[in-house]
């Protein structure tokens, strides 16, 4: 039996949000967007022909690609979609970090990454974030096999400035440079307008987050044709059919809607803008979120007997018991209504408290 087990795989793998199944619980803990996908959407749910399911989708997922090309203004060959953007950064990872040089990334970040580079066998190193969680470029000004970061980041918020993106960019002509823009719809600016300037940037964004549509599992990466084309080929010896019919019918439908995603976003942004004012009042300290979420601490109150006292009222925020960010809570940005109740129980617990 010892010579069975010694050579399987060992790797601690990315453990995601909690799934409540409570049917009266608020669930603020997984980043998700509190409003329905676009009514484009549901058209196309209601419409689908299921005899459809007898056959293999598109493996080039082309009215998607064709799609994001149009509303973005890049070619068509210069898009790759995958089964969220989880399945898009996994195939950037086997794609492009091979050189056998660590790659770099914050340490405090999407706790994926060092996932993926131990699945892949990737040396890695983790630039710390300053002591107000910024990104600090210079870091970066090194040898490397490649650099990924999100912007805004996770867990925090914080945004990077696109002025920076570029310095990192222009530093590491030799290195690909993946920036995961999952949140970037909240209010951050996007390094899109980049990728036809530099040959290493990969830029990657979510349907899951802004579009409402994480239960459909639809990402893209745009980049040049010459990466995109290494991706497809990596893509193509793992899975040709990444993504199912119904899926790029779906996402297709959802970008075409961009009335119902700019309001829907900006109603997200006001109710953050709100919650930051409220939970500052109630002692809590935090960055300027420029995402779906705020990375906030309390002054005097630990994070874990919040985050365990709002579990017991079935309100999930999101702890993270990590080093420098254990007294920290992450707090997805629900509806109104859902705000309001975490608001009103945190008067009553701090009440208590303070």
């Amino acid at each position: 039996m010892n010579s069975l087990y010694q050579n399987f795989r060992n790797i601690e793998p990315y453990v995601p949000g909690e799934q409540p199944q409570y049917s009266d619980r608020i669930k603020l803990n997984t980043n998700e967007n509190p409003y329905p996908p676009s009514p484009e959407v549901k058209k196309v749910l209601e419409s689908y022909d299921a005899d459809n399911l007898k056959l293999y989708p598109d493996p080039e997922a082309t009215a998607l690609k064709e799609t994001l090309a149009e509303h973005y203004g890049f070619e068509k060959e210069q898009i790759f979609v995958g089964v969220g953007s989880d399945d898009v950064l996994a195939m950037c990872f086997m794609s492009f970090f091979n050189s056998g040089k660590p790659i770099l990334f914050p340490d405090i970040s999407y706790s994926f990454y060092p996932v993926w580079a131990n699945l892949f066998n990737i040396k890695y190193e983790t630039p710390k974030l300053n002591d107000n969680f910024e990104i600090v470029k210079e870091d970066y000004y090194k040898e490397n096999g490649g650099i990924v970061f999100p912007n805004p980041n996770a867990p925090t918020g914080v945004e990077l400035p696109l002025s920076e993106i570029e310095e990192i960019i222009k530093h590491n002509q030799n290195s690909v440079v993946i920036v995961d823009e999952a949140y970037i719809d909240f209010g951050g600016t996007t390094a899109l307008s980049l990728v036809n300037k530099y040959e290493n940037l990969v830029v990657v964004q979510t349907f899951s987050k802004s579009r409402s549509l994480a239960g459909l599992r639809v990402g893209f990466a745009v980049a040049n044709k010459q990466l995109i084309s290494v991706m497809n080929a990596v893509k193509n010896s793992y899975n040709s059919y990444t993504l199912n019919s119904l899926s790029i019918n779906a996402a297709a439908a959802a970008v075409k809607d961009d009335k119902y995603f700019k309001d829907t976003v900006n109603k997200i942004i006001i109710t953050r803008e709100n919650a930051k004012k409220d939970l500052h009042n109630l002692g809590f300290e935090f960055n300027d979120s420029k995402s779906n979420f705020i990375f906030a601490k309390h002054k005097t109150v630990k994070a874990k007997d919040i985050f365990e006292a709002l579990k017991e009222k079935h309100i999930f925020v999101r702890y993270f018991n990590m080093p420098r960010i254990d007294n920290y809570l992450r707090i997805t940005i629900g509806t109104d209504e859902e705000m309001k109740a975490l608001i009103d129980f945190l008067k009553d617990y701090l009440s208590d408290k303070c």
